[in-house]
């Protein structure tokens, strides 16, 4: 049996963040988006129908979340009545980490398929293994731990994955210095290597997290995924205060994650943005990101959950109606650092309060997480595809970003009807809305 508050547990459990964030970091967010703008049309027919450049990119991403929260709770619920947490980790690891390597060989249109294809896999193995991840931190850390051990792991994810970012950075920057002469390759290098770095830095988690106690099983292993999901939902139905954070947290997420995947994108198309100051955009959300989660960390000790969220939330109103507006390129860098204050945020305290709320954390721990993981996935699959959808029938993405700020709006009003006690511990009152 290990101990709770391990450091070395602790330590390996965040080099987890370390290694995967450079997924979200360099695919995601900052290097793959410029290259996908850069080797695609703006606009282009597929299956008979014209479709703009960010809607097929919004809907791509839609599609992979959608795919994944239908398989997680399944999995999640096999992985914790069978004891194989860390065997889904380590396979959606190589699912993603594989899946990155493959984009070398995007180079255009007519690798479209290719490389839409591989992307949506490397978003399934990155969003498969958060579930099994983020289920170890109440395994791990005592209550008290939640958040200096959540923002830990983020902070972890933001050092590692600007490092790599810095090393692909010079490669783009300097492709004389290796030799390389065509102006793709050095961004098909990166995603080769954040393969690499993904696959490579997870074998320190894999080693030091608890090892999975196996748990002989009969019957439909399936069926029983579905009802470990089933039997968390319905003490979620009477537990009045986690009901209502994760209905607040589903609309806000749907926002957060819609602007986290697509700020790149909108930046090439509304404000003409190169690829090098894309990725000089990302580098500062990312540095930026570092301090913000630190910092809500330390609002949300001093001031509650509550408080901290309410404040992050009037952030990310505030930066979508700047992003409406906004013209000049200047400007958006600085809209760029106010989302990095509150990206990391708003995830570490999200995560850490629903911790603190599960009555039961002995047990069910991969599908209560799952059921948390749905919500998550389930609102990318919300907010991408309504960005998407306003954009290909208004032909204007700053017309997307106002309206994610209606989901800003949901989840606020909803943590409004969320009153603490004076330890500040996260606690719903009898609430007119419940």
């Amino acid at each position: 049996m290990h101990k709770l508050n391990d450091k070395k547990i602790i330590n390996g459990w965040a080099f987890f963040d370390w290694a995967n964030s450079s997924y979200a970091l360099i695919i995601s967010a900052a290097i793959f988006p410029a290259y996908f703008s850069s080797v695609t049309d703006d606009q282009f027919t597929y299956f008979g129908q014209v479709i703009e450049r960010g809607t097929w990119y919004s809907f791509a991403i839609s599609i992979s979340y959608l795919i994944i929260t239908i398989l997680s709770p399944i999995l999640s619920g096999i992985a914790d009545y069978r004891g194989t947490r860390k065997k889904f980790l380590k396979f959606f690891t190589g699912l993603g980490a594989v899946s990155c390597m493959i984009l070398f060989w995007f180079k255009g249109m007519d690798q479209l398929f290719l490389g839409t294809i591989c992307f949506m896999l490397a978003n399934i193995g990155f969003s498969g293994g958060l579930v099994f991840y983020d289920s170890y931190l109440p395994q791990i850390a005592s209550e008290d731990q939640y958040d200096k051990v959540s923002a830990k792991g983020f902070a972890f994810g933001y050092i590692g994955s600007v490092i790599l970012l810095l090393i692909n950075l010079v490669v783009i920057l300097k492709p004389e210095w290796f030799g390389i002469e065509n102006v793709q390759l050095p961004y098909r290098i990166a995603f080769f290597m954040v393969g690499l770095w993904w696959l490579g830095f997870a074998q320190i988690p894999f080693k030091r997290l608890p090892a999975d106690v196996i748990i002989k099983s009969t019957g439909n292993v399936i069926k029983k995924g579905y009802s470990e999901l089933f039997t968390v939902w319905k003490k979620v139905k009477k537990q009045k205060y986690v009901k209502r954070f994760l209905m607040s947290f589903f609309f806000y997420s749907a926002g957060v994650q819609s602007i986290l995947y697509l700020a790149a994108i909108f930046a090439e198309q509304e404000l003409e943005f190169g690829g090098q100051e894309l990725i000089f955009i990302i580098l500062i959300l990312q540095i930026v990101g570092i301090v913000g989660a630190f910092l809500f960390s330390r609002i949300s000790k001093l001031m509650g959950n509550k408080t901290s969220i309410i404040i992050m939330l009037l952030i990310w109103l505030s930066i979508c109606a700047a992003a409406f507006y906004v013209v000049e390129k200047s400007h958006f860098y600085m809209v760029a650092a106010a989302v990095g204050l509150v990206m990391g945020g708003i995830q570490a305290i999200s995560r850490s309060t629903y911790a603190k709320l599960i009555e039961e954390k002995e047990k069910d721990l991969a599908s209560y997480f799952s059921f948390y993981d749905v919500l998550y996935k389930a609102s990318i699959v919300l907010g991408t595809f309504s960005f998407g959808l306003v954009e290909q029938l208004t032909g204007g993405m700053r017309n997307s970003v106002l309206a994610l700020g209606l989901f800003f709006l949901v989840g606020l009003a909803i943590i409004f009807s969320i009153k603490m006690n004076k330890t500040k511990e996260v606690v719903l009152q009898a609430s007119p809305l419940s």
